[in-house]
Protein backbone atom coordinates (compact mmCIF):
# COMPACT_ATOMS: atom_id res chain seq x y z
CA UNK A 1 0.00 0.00 0.00
CA UNK A 2 2.87 2.55 0.88
CA UNK A 3 4.67 1.68 -2.21
CA UNK A 4 1.22 2.43 -4.47
CA UNK A 5 1.03 5.62 -2.17
CA UNK A 6 4.24 6.96 -3.87
CA UNK A 7 2.60 6.49 -7.19
CA UNK A 8 -0.42 8.34 -6.24
CA UNK A 9 -3.71 8.41 -4.76
CA UNK A 10 -5.45 6.37 -7.74
CA UNK A 11 -3.64 3.54 -7.77
CA UNK A 12 -3.22 3.09 -3.55
CA UNK A 13 -6.99 3.12 -4.04
CA UNK A 14 -7.23 0.74 -6.78
CA UNK A 15 -4.52 -1.20 -4.87
CA UNK A 16 -6.51 -0.98 -1.60
CA UNK A 17 -10.19 -2.10 -3.39
CA UNK A 18 -8.08 -4.72 -4.96
CA UNK A 19 -7.06 -6.20 -1.72
CA UNK A 20 -10.34 -5.43 -0.31
CA UNK A 21 -12.23 -7.31 -2.45
CA UNK A 22 -10.67 -10.76 -2.06
CA UNK A 23 -11.20 -13.40 0.15
CA UNK A 24 -7.50 -13.98 1.03
CA UNK A 25 -5.60 -10.70 -0.20
CA UNK A 26 -2.78 -12.57 -0.39
CA UNK A 27 -4.14 -13.45 -3.71
CA UNK A 28 -4.22 -10.34 -5.28
CA UNK A 29 -0.49 -9.67 -4.34
CA UNK A 30 0.77 -10.41 -7.40
CA UNK A 31 -1.94 -8.28 -9.34
CA UNK A 32 -0.83 -5.40 -7.20
CA UNK A 33 2.74 -5.69 -7.67
CA UNK A 34 2.33 -6.24 -11.71
CA UNK A 35 -0.18 -2.81 -11.78
CA UNK A 36 2.83 -0.82 -9.40
CA UNK A 37 5.46 -2.25 -11.88
CA UNK A 38 3.49 -0.35 -14.90
CA UNK A 39 5.07 2.56 -13.54
CA UNK A 40 8.87 1.55 -15.13
CA UNK A 41 7.54 1.90 -18.68
CA UNK A 42 4.72 4.90 -18.56
CA UNK A 43 5.44 6.46 -16.18
CA UNK A 44 3.79 7.54 -12.90
CA UNK A 45 1.12 10.18 -13.96
CA UNK A 46 0.05 7.88 -16.62
CA UNK A 47 -0.55 5.09 -14.36
CA UNK A 48 -2.25 7.23 -11.85
CA UNK A 49 -4.61 8.32 -14.48
CA UNK A 50 -4.94 4.46 -16.07
CA UNK A 51 -6.06 3.65 -12.30
CA UNK A 52 -8.33 6.46 -12.07
CA UNK A 53 -10.15 5.03 -14.97
CA UNK A 54 -10.47 1.69 -14.22
CA UNK A 55 -11.83 2.79 -10.62
CA UNK A 56 -14.31 4.87 -12.55
CA UNK A 57 -15.39 1.44 -14.48
CA UNK A 58 -14.68 -1.00 -12.01
CA UNK A 59 -11.76 -2.73 -13.89
CA UNK A 60 -9.79 -4.02 -11.24
CA UNK A 61 -7.00 -6.19 -12.49
CA UNK A 62 -3.94 -5.98 -14.14
CA UNK A 63 -5.16 -6.30 -17.53
CA UNK A 64 -7.41 -3.15 -17.17
CA UNK A 65 -5.12 -1.08 -16.45
CA UNK A 66 -2.74 -2.64 -19.02
CA UNK A 67 -4.88 -2.58 -21.39
CA UNK A 68 -5.55 1.10 -20.68
CA UNK A 69 -2.26 2.36 -20.82
CA UNK A 70 -1.43 0.15 -23.99
CA UNK A 71 -4.52 1.83 -25.68
CA UNK A 72 -3.37 5.13 -25.00
CA UNK A 73 -6.99 5.37 -22.98
CA UNK A 74 -5.27 6.91 -19.67
CA UNK A 75 -4.98 10.30 -21.76
CA UNK A 76 -8.69 10.41 -22.69
CA UNK A 77 -11.52 12.20 -20.87
CA UNK A 78 -13.42 10.10 -18.05
CA UNK A 79 -16.74 9.17 -19.11
CA UNK A 80 -19.52 10.86 -17.71
CA UNK A 81 -21.13 9.79 -14.61
CA UNK A 82 -24.80 9.52 -13.49
CA UNK A 83 -25.09 12.87 -11.21
CA UNK A 84 -23.93 14.61 -14.68
CA UNK A 85 -27.39 15.79 -16.34
CA UNK A 86 -27.80 14.41 -19.91
CA UNK A 87 -29.06 16.22 -22.93
CA UNK A 88 -31.66 15.07 -25.34
CA UNK A 89 -31.96 15.34 -29.28
CA UNK A 90 -34.87 16.80 -30.69
CA UNK A 91 -35.71 15.04 -33.82
CA UNK A 92 -38.76 12.73 -34.95
CA UNK A 93 -38.64 9.75 -33.24
CA UNK A 94 -38.51 11.44 -29.78
CA UNK A 95 -42.22 11.75 -28.81
CA UNK A 96 -42.22 13.58 -25.56
CA UNK A 97 -44.46 13.14 -22.38
CA UNK A 98 -47.82 14.51 -24.47
CA UNK A 99 -47.62 11.26 -26.66
CA UNK A 100 -48.54 8.93 -23.78
CA UNK A 101 -51.56 11.37 -21.98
Amino acid sequence: MSWAKTIGANTALLVEKLLAERKHPEHGYRSCLGIIRLEKKYGRERLDAACARAAAVNGRSYKHVESILHNGLDRVALPKTDDEPTTTRDHENVRGPDYYN
